[in-house]
């Protein structure tokens, strides 16, 4: 472990994967919170067994559930991921290594995406990675409801290290659809409040420029079935995020 570094997890309904997700954590930490919004799945129970602190609280949006847990956590340096998201060895290791003297410093993390037990190595999902390990007395993460970021100051200094968290994005396609649509309306929403607008003609090229990119350009086709699956996913999300808000613009929000 590491005695400078609390992990926090935000989750609903993850009753399948939570307790991985906390084994694997608290190789890293023994401060391990977990902000549970209103699972009906056990979760909860799993949580207090797993041996992880629960914070329980309605859903408010990514953001703002994340900043909950920060602030709930015994020490400053906050690796932060989502019940979905397992440690690997090689990440376990370079986590228990870290020294911290600069909170200024935030750490880069790369992410290997599964559907269900699929590695995906290519198209939307290929070489992702995220900043994810910082110290909140210098980082802290806005209050968006979906796609939220962490604030940082200008000197902030970006490091990447090694290994990798394992990103569970969907145990089947049922489960794949139902996060594509609520995401695609969360994101709807927040273009909105942007003021942003969708056009016809948007509504109806934007998917197809995603499949062309992800499939072709990205070379999803490598990834064979998955690879498709993924991309056609892809480009539904994008349709269903312009048409919904195209609908929200005409009616003045619906």
């Amino acid at each position: 472990m590491n005695p400078a570094i609390s992990v926090v997890i935000i989750c609903r309904n993850e009753a399948h994967i939570i307790a991985r997700t906390i084994a694997a954590a608290q190789r890293v930490s023994g401060d391990v919170v977990v902000v549970d919004s209103g699972s009906t799945d056990g979760t909860q129970s799993i949580v207090l067994a797993a041996g992880a602190r629960l914070i329980e609280m309605d859903w408010q949006g990514y953001g703002t559930n994340k900043n909950k847990g920060v602030a709930a956590a015994q020490h400053d340096w906050i690796l932060s991921i989502d019940a979905d998201e397992i440690i690997d060895e090689t990440l376990t290791q370079t986590l228990n290594g870290l020294s911290f003297t600069d909170p200024s410093t935030v750490f880069n993390i790369r992410f290997r995406a599964f559907l269900g037990d699929v590695m995906i190595r290519y198209g939307e999902w290929s070489n992702d990675q995220h900043i994810r390990l910082y110290n909140r007395t210098r980082v802290a993460w806005n209050e968006a409801a979906v796609h939220e970021g962490l604030i940082f100051p200008e000197d902030t200094k970006k490091k990447t290290i090694g290994g990798y968290i394992h990103h569970y994005t969907s145990r089947n396609i049922h489960d794949f659809a139902a996060k594509t649509v609520g995401y695609a309306m969360l994101n709807a929403e927040k273009y909105r409040l942007q003021g942003k607008k969708a056009s016809w003609l948007q509504c109806r090229i934007a998917p197809v420029f995603s499949f062309i990119k992800n499939y072709f350009f990205r070379l999803g086709f490598l990834d064979g079935e998955a690879g498709f699956t993924v991309a056609r996913m892809n480009a539904w999300y994008t349709w269903l995020k312009y048409v919904r808000l195209r609908e929200m613009n005409r009616n003045g929000r619906a």
